[in-house]
C-alpha cells in the first residue's frame, strides 16, 4: 500500500542503543539507512546501516528522505521526536501513515525529574536554533521554565535578560548529558552566572522577582513606556481592547497594517504560543523602532515588511486576523478581507473624522461591531490633579463568517 509505514523516527538518549526498547533497538539494527547528526550516529554505536548526516540546508531533509523510500530508513532524534524536534517537521511533509514514531524520554522529562518539578506547573520552551529573545515573554514572577538551549553561551544570555528585568535573583540550573555517564549539573543565580557549560544542554529557571522588577504579563495591555515610539502608537487601554477583538490563538497569523512601533503585533505574538505576525510599515524609522521593541519584549520573530498598502499585501500568506491601525481605505479593507481566513477577525481603529466616516460606511455595508473608546488619565494641574482626555478612538471589528 502507498501509505504503508516505511520511515521510523527514533528518539535516542545518552544511553544510546541500550536505552531503547528491544523492539525499537531491532528497528535501528535492521535499518539500511540511518539519518541524524554526528551525536546521534555516535549514540547509535555499531549499527551497520549506511549513515547520512543532516542535509544543508536543513529544509532539504524531506527531499532526501523521500528519495530513500523503498529502503528501511531510520531518522534519529534526541528524546521525544515530536516535542520541539525533527519529527514534527517531517510529519508535516510526509503522511503520518507512512511514519512510525519511537519516543524516548525527553530532555524536559529528565530535567523535571532532576529538579523535582511538576511538568504541569511549568513552561517548556526551546531556543535551539531560534532567537533566544523569545523566552523573554515568559519571564514572570514565580514562573518555572525549562529551556532547550542553542549553545554554551545561551544560559549567560538568558541570565542577562533576567537581570536586566529585575529578576537577577532567579535560580538557574544547567543540565547536560542527562542519562549518560558524563551527566553534569551547574547551579547558580542569574545576576552572578559565570559557569562554562557544554554546548548541548537544558536550562531550568526559577524566576524570582525583585520589588522593582518589570511586570510583563502575556495578557495584552503592556505599559506604553515599555515601547520605543514617536507617539503614533496604539495606547495601552485601546491596545488591550483591540487585542481582545483580534483574539490571539496558538499558531495564528496577524497582518498588522501600519504597524508603527509594533505594539499590537508584539502583544499578539506574546499572547499565544507560536503566534505569528507580519507588520507592514512604509517608514524605515518606524520599522527600526518596531524591531527594537520586538527584541526587547520577547517577539523577535515579528516579520516587518516595507511597502504601501494595498499593494504590499499581495503575496502574503492568508491571515487569521488583520489589524488596520493606519492606511485604511476601502481598497485596503477589500484586499485584507478577501485574504482573511474563515472565522478570521478584522479590527480597524480611527482617530480622525475622515477615517471614522469611512469606518461608519464600512460598518453599514458589512456589519460587525462599532464602538468609541475614550480614556482619561489623571495628571498634575498645579498642586492638584485633573483628568486629561486622550483622543477618542473609533473601533470597528468583525468576524468573517
Amino acid at each position: 500500500m502507498s501509505d504503508a509505514p516505511w520511515l521510523h523516527i527514533v528518539g535516542i538518549g545518552e544511553d544510546g542503543l541500550d536505552g531503547l526498547t528491544p523492539a525499537t533497538r531491532a528497528v535501528v539494527e535492521a535499518a539500511e539507512v540511518i539519518v541524524g547528526g554526528d551525536r546521534h550516529h555516535t549514540l547509535a554505536g555499531a549499527a551497520t546501516a549506511r549513515r547520512l548526516a543532516w542535509p544543508s540546508p536543513f529544509d532539504a531533509l524531506i527531499d532526501q528522505l523521500s528519495a530513500l523510500r523503498g529502503q528501511r530508513v531510520v531518522v534519529l532524534a534526541t528524546g521525544d521526536p515530536l516535542w520541539f524536534s525533527v519529527g514534527a517537521r517531517i510529519g508535516r511533509a510526509i503522511p503520518p501513515g507512512q511514519i512510525v514514531y519511537h519516543p524516548q524520554l525527553s530532555a524536559f522529562q529528565l530535567a523535571s525529574v532532576r529538579m523535582g518539578w511538576s511538568m504541569a506547573d511549568l513552561e517548556t520552551l526551546t531556543v535551539h536554533g531560534r532567537p533566544v529573545e523569545q523566552m523573554i515573554a515568559f519571564i514572570q514572577p514565580d514562573a518555572r521554565l525549562l529551556i532547550l538551549t542553542t549553545g554554551a553561551d545561551t544560559p549567560e544570555k538568558i541570565a542577562a535578560f533576567l537581570t536586566a528585568r529585575g529578576f537577577g535573583k532567579s535560580r538557574m540550573t544547567v543540565l547536560a548529558n542527562m542519562g549518560g555517564p558524563d551527566e553534569a549539573r551547574f547551579d547558580g543565580v542569574a545576576e552572578s552566572w559565570d559557569h562554562t557549560v557544554p554546548a548541548f544542554n537544558t536550562l531550568a529557571v526559577e524566576c524570582i522577582a525583585a520589588p522593582d522588577a518589570a511586570l510583563l504579563p502575556r495578557v495584552p495591555g503592556l505599559d506604553d513606556a515599555l515601547f520605543r515610539s514617536d507617539g503614533t502608537m496604539t495606547k495601552r487601554e485601546v491596545r488591550a481592547a483591540t487585542l481582545a477583538k483580534l483574539m490571539p490563538m496558538r499558531g495564528a497569523l496577524l497582518w498588522d497594517i501600519g504597524t508603527g512601533s509594533g505594539s499590537v503585533a508584539i502583544e499578539w505574538i506574546r499572547a499565544a504560543r507560536s503566534a505569528r505576525a507580519i507588520g507592514i510599515e512604509p517608514r524605515a524609522d518606524r520599522r527600526a523602532m518596531a524591531a527594537e521593541n520586538a527584541l526587547a519584549l520577547g517577539a523577535p520573530r515579528l516579520d516587518l515588511r516595507e511597502g504601501e498598502v494595498p499593494a504590499a499585501l499581495d503575496g502574503l500568506p492568508p491571515p487569521d486576523a488583520v489589524f488596520i491601525g493606519g492606511g485604511l481605505s476601502e481598497a485596503v479593507f477589500d484586499h485584507a478581507y478577501a485574504a482573511l481566513k474563515p472565522l478570521g477577525r478584522l479590527v480597524a481603529n480611527a482617530v480622525t473624522l475622515e477615517t471614522e466616516a469611512l469606518l461608519i460606511a464600512l460598518h453599514r455595508k458589512h456589519g460587525g461591531d462599532l464602538a468609541r473608546l475614550s480614556v482619561d488619565r489623571a495628571e498634575p494641574v498645579g498642586r492638584y490633579h485633573g483628568w486629561r482626555p486622550a483622543m477618542t478612538v473609533t473601533q470597528w471589528s468583525l468576524v468573517k463568517r
